[in-house]
């Protein structure tokens, strides 16, 4: 169960409801729309580079039998992209150390996504450990081109508002489809059935 609520962190249909919502706020904290465009653009990167990645296994079998690789892990790539922002827009009143610590916190919770993935058995270490570094360089490129950029700061009900869409997201439950798309579309591409872990094994 533990597992189960971990891993979710990192799920799509939490994870783009709640990058778009933190693109909203952007737009109305910061001071112009550059924040909030680059914000989309970092996002968009992240789930693009992971589902190329995907497709090109699924449909070519390209991947590393060696290092068990089939494809960068989503739920650890998006959650290593969003939460450290998260927490950094969130945190924009605390002195800069306290700063730290919440970006921190973002990052510790991608990295137990990371580990519930591999408790669940959804992906091999390989994949988690570059899934990671993926989406740390990702939030890290963003936090740095906007650790200048003056924000405003939120108070407590714009917090609560910015909160509710995740938490409401959690206790709904519903997982995406990704996965299934992703297959879907190497399918049709190939005319073929997707490749498979244990193909790649073999």
């Amino acid at each position: 169960m533990l597992w189960n609520i971990l891993t979710y962190f990192g799920d799509s249909m939490l994870i783009l409801p709640t990058g778009i919502t933190l693109a909203l706020f952007m737009l109305w904290k910061a001071d112009g729309p550059a924040t909030a465009l680059i914000w989309l653009i970092t996002l968009g990167i992240s789930g693009l580079a992971v589902s190329i990645s995907k497709l090109l296994f699924l449909a070519w079998g390209i991947g590393s039998s060696t290092f068990n690789f089939t494809g960068f892990s989503g739920h650890t790539t998006m959650s290593a992209t969003l939460w450290p922002v998260m927490f950094w827009l969130i945190s924009q009143r605390f002195q800069p150390d306290r700063r730290r610590l919440m970006i921190a916190v973002g990052y510790f919770i991608a990295i137990m996504v990371g580990i519930s993935r591999i408790a669940l058995h959804a992906h091999s270490v390989s994949e988690v450990i570059s899934g990671l570094i993926l989406g740390s360089l990702c939030s890290g490129i963003f936090l740095y081109t906007q650790r200048s950029r003056e924000m405003r700061y939120f108070t407590f009900t714009p917090l609560v508002i910015l909160l509710i869409l995740p938490l409401s997201l959690m206790g709904f439950g519903k997982k995406a489809c990704t996965q299934q798309l992703i297959e879907h579309i190497a399918t049709q591409i190939t005319g073929k059935q997707p490749w498979t872990r244990a193909k790649l094994l073999e």
